[in-house]
């Protein structure tokens, strides 16, 4: 099985450290927006190709580790896994270093369900998704 993988290099904003200079906590699920934005761009799995298929994905879960603290002057990037599923779900895994050191700064995870039209719970993978798991290897 493919193992499906995009880094995302950004630039951290004033707006987002506190007064110790690092990076506010609530920043880092943005980055991990940005992130599924990036992969999804990359392969295909845009949030309006899921959109356009007459479904919604929506956060359920999300959790994050801070492992080194970033700081304005830090140049990090995000790395995002994708990680395989039988069940109707999208789960990835991230991780966001230094690109100047190499040092992981966080890891995290999310997972998202598939919702139709009508916000209803979809309990199997909808033909477009199991379509883009046959087409990337990864089921």
């Amino acid at each position: 099985m493919k193992t499906l993988t995009a880094v995302h290099p950004f630039e951290i904003r004033f707006s987002e450290v506190d007064s110790m200079n690092i990076v506010w906590h609530g920043s880092y699920m943005l980055y991990f927006e940005d992130a599924r934005e990036a992969f999804g761009a990359r392969y295909g799995l845009e949030y309006m190709t899921i959109f356009g298929n007459g479904y919604y994905a929506p956060l359920v879960e999300m959790d994050f580790k801070f492992k080194s603290p970033l700081r304005y002057e830090s140049h990090p990037e995000i790395i995002i896994t994708y990680r395989p599923s039988e069940s109707a779900k999208i789960v990835f895994d991230y991780e966001i270093r230094d690109r100047d050191t190499g040092t992981v700064c966080a890891t995290g995870r999310s997972v998202q369900v598939f919702m139709d039209r009508n916000y209803e719970l979809v309990w199997e993978s909808p033909e477009f998704y199991r379509n883009w798991q046959k087409k990337w290897e990864v089921l």
